[in-house]
C-alpha cells in the first residue's frame, strides 16, 4: 500500500499572535513553528501504524510551502515517513494547495491520502474534500478509527449525536482527528535517519487562487470580571439582563 500524509506548518499555540502591514500579513517574528497537530498526532501516526502491521507499506509526506517548512518535514520523516515532497509555493488559498497535492497524487498514484481534520491556524477543514474532488477518490471526514479491509477500508467517523462506521474502496482520502492514533515522539534513530531520507523539492503547478486574505483582526479584548455579593441577587439579575443579555 502507498500512503501520502499531508503535513502543514503551523504556529505553536503558545506563540504571540500579531499582524503587520496594516493587518494584512501575519507577523512571523519570534514565532515557533510546529507540525500541525492533527497532521502529526493522528494522520501520520496512523500511517506509521499501518506500516508496522504491513512492512511493504510506503509512506510519503507532502508539504506545500517555502524552504522554511523543511525543518518540520524532517521531523515528520524522523517519526516514520519514508520520503517527502515539498511543493515550492506559499499560498493561503485552500484550492491552490489542494491542486498541488492532487497533481502529486496523480503522478504517484497513492492508495490512501491522510490529512488532519484541519490546520490549527486557519481552521478551514477543506483540504481533504478538495483533494478528493481533484484526484477522484472516496472521501471520509472526521475519522476517529481506520482499518484496511479486503474491499478497501473501514472508517469510523463523528456525526451529529454520535458515530457511524462506513466502508469505501481505494483510493480514498481520509481526514483524521482525535482517536485515530496516539501521539509519538521521534527517537534518536529516527532523528538521525531523517537526515538522509529523500526530501524532493517540486515545482508548483500554475493555479489561479480562488481566495485571498484581505485583512486579519484579533478578537476583542475580554471584559473584566465583575464580582457580585451572594446576598445581592437583584444586582446579579440586573447585570445578566442589561449587560450580559442572557435573560
Amino acid at each position: 500500500m502507498k500512503i501520502l500524509v499531508c503535513i502543514s506548518k503551523t504556529p505553536d499555540t503558545t506563540s504571540r499572535i500579531a499582524f503587520t502591514e496594516n493587518n494584512t500579513r501575519f507577523d512571523e517574528a519570534g514565532v515557533q513553528w510546529i507540525i500541525n497537530p492533527y497532521d502529526e498526532w493522528y494522520a501520520l501516526v496512523r500511517a506509521i501504524e499501518l506500516k508496522e502491521s504491513d512492512p511493504a507499506t510506503i509512506i510519503h509526506l507532502v508539504s506545500v510551502g517555502g524552504a522554511d517548512s523543511e525543518p518540520i518535514i524532517r521531523k515528520a520523516l524522523a517519526l516514520g515517513g519514508d520520503e517527502a515532497f515539498r511543493i515550492d509555493i506559499v499560498s493561503n488559498d485552500s484550492y491552490t494547495v489542494a491542486k498541488q497535492i492532487a497533481a502529486l497524487c496523480d503522478r504517484e498514484k497513492y492508495d490512501l491520502v491522510f490529512t488532519g481534520k484541519e490546520a490549527i491556524d486557519s481552521n478551514n477543514a477543506s483540504l481533504g474534500g478538495m483533494i478528493a474532488e481533484l484526484y477522484p477518490s472516496e472521501y471520509v471526514s472526521l475519522a476517529t478509527q481506520f482499518s484496511v479491509t479486503p474491499e478497501g477500508c473501514s472508517v469510523t467517523r463523528e456525526v451529529e449525536g454520535g458515530e457511524e462506521t462506513v466502508s469505501c474502496a481505494l483510493p480514498a482520502i481520509i481526514s483524521c482527528q482525535k482517536g485515530m492514533a496516539e501521539q509519538r515522539i521521534p527517537n534518536m534513530r529516527g532523528i538521525m535517519g531523517a537526515r538522509t531520507k529523500p526530501l524532493h523539492v517540486v515545482a508548483a503547478e500554475a493555479v489561479t487562487p480562488l481566495t485571498t486574505i484581505t485583512r486579519y483582526e484579533l478578537p476583542a479584548a475580554k471584559a473584566g470580571v465583575k464580582l457580585v455579593s451572594a446576598d445581592n441577587v437583584a444586582e446579579l439579575v440586573r447585570l445578566l439582563h442589561e449587560e450580559a443579555k442572557v435573560i
